[in-house]
């Protein structure tokens, strides 16, 4: 079901999309979407591959034109304007876009220049950038030899160095250490508390609950459902849910619960199953009917729902798989 437009209360919108839409051949990637982004927000857009998330980044950032729709950016329009409303964005995408053969400061000052900065000015805009990201020492070392993370931040660095007001992050911590996408959850929150408007696409639903105020769900290519963290996660409210580590884990375990207990809900995870209830779920027989049917039982513990059970629900798609597709779309890409 299509969402009109939508805002978060009287907050102002800095980007308002219209019935977006994009086809290749007879394949429709984006489908009369319809949604705007409140000045000032981190706004989370959500789904698998091939569900029209790289398109929309593409048509929003310039890259790609849409068959039909309007985009209004700042009030002005981008299709017809793009050149206007350029320097009011800033583009962090999945694979980074720096020279490998040049240094980070030289990275920077080069991004800068394309945007009219003069040379003192860019200069040091570039060493302040390299401060705060905790750059400083790599600074005039050859890209190319950055960690994945280091990489990463001095991507987003570059992305902000004409201080956009909307900055657009697809996929930033995918395929980096646990340490680098901690220091860079913490970059996007301050940037946003600077006043920074973003719109982020992840494939971690639980970096999307931590950082977004409202979300938008695609699959399709068209918008599912577009609503703020907490109102989505109001939706497990009731909802009681127990993980059991079962060995060896199959799907015919969940057909025997949902048969013996026709009141449980049952989906296989890796390593075990989820077993959901309205009401308080009993444990002690499930784990006998487990072993009887000659499962080891290791553990069984309760599980507070998440913004990834919502995402499971309103799309269909096993959240498992997004991550899978996303190793897949590394070798060729997403539509």
């Amino acid at each position: 079901m299509q969402n009109p437009i939508q805002t978060s209360g009287n907050q102002e919108s800095l980007i308002d999309v219209i019935d977006l839409t994009k086809r290749f051949e007879d394949v429709t990637a984006v489908d009369t979407i319809s949604f705007a982004i409140n000045r000032g927000e981190i706004f989370g857009f959500l789904g698998p591959n091939g569900a029209g998330k790289t398109t929309t980044i593409n048509i929003l950032t310039g890259l790609s034109r849409p068959d039909s729709g309007t985009i209004r950016i700042a009030g002005q329009d981008y299709i017809k304007n793009p050149k206007h409303v350029q320097h009011l964005i800033g583009v962090v995408p999945d694979e980074s876009n720096l020279y490998p053969e040049l240094s980070g400061f030289d990275n920077l000052c080069f991004c800068a220049s394309l945007y009219g900065i003069r040379k003192q000015e860019r200069q040091e805009k570039a060493r302040k950038l390299l401060q705060d990201f905790g750059l400083e020492e790599a600074a005039h070392r050859k890209f190319g030899g950055y960690s994945k993370g280091m990489k990463r931040k001095l991507t987003i660095a570059a992305g902000i160095i004409h201080n956009p007001q909307i900055l657009f992050l697809d996929e930033p911590t995918t395929g980096i250490d646990v340490a680098s996408a901690r220091q860079i959850r913490k970059l996007i929150s301050d940037l946003n508390s600077d006043g920074t408007t973003i719109f982020l696409t992840t494939h971690y639903i639980e970096e999307a609950e931590r950082l977004c105020n409202r979300i938008a769900f695609i699959v399709r290519g068209r918008i599912a459902r577009i609503d703020t963290v907490e109102n989505l996660m109001q939706l497990t409210e009731g909802r009681h849910i127990v993980q059991f580590a079962v060995s060896p884990d199959s799907a015919v375990i969940c057909e025997n619960i949902t048969t013996a207990f026709p009141g449980l809900q049952c989906r296989t995870v890796p390593g075990g199953v989820f077993v959901e209830s309205s009401e308080r779920v009993r444990v002690g027989p499930l784990v006998r009917l487990l072993e009887d049917m000659g499962a080891e039982v290791s553990e069984a513990r309760k599980v507070r729902p998440s913004l990834e059970d919502v995402f499971v629900d309103i799309t269909g798609i096993e959240v498992g798989m997004m991550k899978q597709e996303k190793e897949k779309a590394k070798m060729g890409g997403e539509a």
